[in-house]
């Protein structure tokens, strides 16, 4: 074809895109039915994977639970069987990779195949980058990201098969703005959010239609796992709050969810502003949190 012809055709679809998203504003989206829907979530035991469970209970799902807390998913179980849903439970370390296929067997011969996967398991140390241990730095490579990788695998050829199925990322806010004291948690973040848009493309070439990915990008959320974290421009969230939005955003097969929204733009201004101006919005916006910063060179 052309290449002036590509070009106006292109410049057409841009303006296209820009004015359907524009009539979507005022149409109420269409939100999928998942009544019987086999969701697997990481994590599940404990915050944003406990109430994201107890939201598809309410949505007549069935509900495959994995944590390495056996008494936070079978807490999370009692809850959602309360509400009435089916419930399979399965005590996973998604630090390891024989862990996760051991467990993924289970559930293709005991429940099914996933329909709905929700790689929500994370861990975070909040420390300076020489104050950490090799081991944490491999362990939380090895749960925020590479389990992502496991997982996907596992379940993935079901989805392709019957080109149907939903994939969830969770990263953070820390997956689009870095942190300090929280560099190895930022690099794994940014690479699940990178993860999430790559396989997306992916899809789309593999012409996967039917199979949806979403990423939730929040800012601090009150999980425990943080102590006494703030920033000056939002709030802190509860799992309540961004798990119903998470899972609103999966209905509707939405593409990335921040919240707040505004953190969508932080990449653009990255790119817009100059270091100097970069370092005096984030000291304005005052990111606080306890961390265990001790500045010593371990070398020496």
């Amino acid at each position: 074809m052309n290449i002036v012809l590509e070009i106006v055709l292109l410049l057409l679809t841009i303006l296209y895109s820009y004015l359907e998203s524009f009539v979507k504003l005022f149409i109420p989206l269409k939100r999928k039915c998942v009544s019987g829907e086999i969701v697997l979530i990481t994590g599940a035991g404990h915050g944003i994977g406990r109430v994201t469970a107890t939201e598809f209970a309410k949505l007549h799902s069935v509900l495959v639970l994995l944590d390495i807390n056996k008494n936070g998913i079978e807490e999370t179980a009692a809850e959602c069987k309360q509400i009435g849903a089916t419930v399979y439970t399965y005590v996973v370390d998604c630090s390891k990779r024989e862990n996760i296929n051991a467990a993924a067997d289970k559930v293709k011969k005991e429940v099914g195949d996933v329909n709905i996967l929700i790689n929500n398991a994370g861990v975070v140390f909040c420390a300076d980058l020489l104050s950490l241990e090799d081991h944490q730095i491999q362990k939380i490579f090895d749960v925020n990201i590479l389990a992502h990788f496991w997982t996907t695998r596992a379940f993935l050829p079901s989805m392709m098969r019957s080109n149907h199925g939903h994939i969830v990322t969770i990263a953070s806010s820390a997956g689009i703005i870095g942190v300090a004291f929280m560099v190895d948690y930022c690099s794994t973040k940014f690479a699940a959010l990178g993860y999430h848009k790559a396989l997306r493309a992916e899809l789309h070439a593999l012409q996967k239609s039917g199979i949806k990915t979403t990423c939730l990008c929040p800012v601090f959320v009150n999980t425990g796992f943080v102590t006494n974290a703030s920033i000056r421009i939002a709030p802190m969230l509860t799992p309540e709050d961004v798990a119903k939005k998470l899972v609103d955003g999966i209905l509707t097969n939405r593409n990335i969810i921040c919240i707040p929204p505004f953190v969508s733009f932080s990449s653009v201004i990255e790119f817009f502003l100059p270091e100097r101006a970069l370092r005096a919005l984030g000291k304005f916006q005052d990111i606080k949190f306890d961390a265990n910063v001790q500045r010593i060179d371990k070398d020496k």
